[in-house]
């Protein structure tokens, strides 16, 4: 997902284009390149630098460029086949809205043992591709994945270990405005590779309808 033109303001500067709806500023201000003051020994390649008070940022390139990738991955499956899961709240309305676009199979309660490993449950499914959204939240997902053989894609935050762990999306997994984007963007790539949004069309919803929102927001 390259960034694909530039726009000039009121004040006549430029502002690079991530897509064709959406600013590098805009989505900046999302949080989706802020990692955590920690860092995994293999998360460390991610990283663009490390601010004075020890935060990391995340290469915003990488992060784009892995999402590319796994929005081909997921063109090549069956997205009525795809888990989609995560047991973080803030990611609940971003996989629910991906879901929607896109086919595949949102799980956001928890997942319970044996969802992809025991026929004889109730809630048994056969998938061909496993999302998470935080490999530490959602390891039983991942587990339970890499036993069966089966493709898993996280997002994965500077602190993340990425056991088990086949295509890793960079990007801030805490922040329910990093997350929503994160989505948003997967499934806008994902759309544009299987066909079904043509590089000029809008997307039906915005980053901000992607975003899980508080009581107060709600009511």
């Amino acid at each position: 997902m390259s960034k694909e033109t530039e726009t000039v303001d009121e004040e006549g500067s430029s502002e690079k284009m991530v897509t064709t709806e959406v600013t590098e500023k805009a989505l900046f201000s999302s949080g989706i390149r802020i990692g955590s003051v920690a860092k995994t020994a293999y998360m460390k390649k991610f990283i663009a630098a490390t601010r004075q008070s020890g935060l990391n940022i995340i290469d915003i390139n990488k992060t784009l460029e892995r999402i590319d990738v796994a929005s081909k991955m997921l063109s090549r499956s069956n997205l009525k086949n795809v888990i989609v899961y995560s047991r973080k709240p803030y990611a609940e309305t971003p996989v629910q809205k991906f879901c929607e676009l896109t086919g595949a199979v949102p799980v956001v309660k928890r997942f319970l043992p044996g969802t992809i490993t025991n026929p004889l449950l109730e809630d048994y499914f056969e998938p061909e591709l496993v999302i998470v959204s935080d490999p530490f939240y959602d390891k039983q997902a991942i587990e339970e994945a890499s036993n069966m053989n089966i493709p898993v894609i996280a997002i994965c935050n500077t602190d993340n270990s990425v056991s088990g762990v086949d295509l890793i999306i960079p990007a801030n997994n805490n922040g329910r405005k990093a997350l929503a984007a994160v989505y948003w963007l997967l499934a806008r790539s994902t759309l544009l590779a299987t066909k079904m949004l043509q590089p000029n069309q809008p997307m039906k919803y915005s980053i901000d309808d992607f975003e899980t929102k508080t009581e107060e927001e709600t009511s």
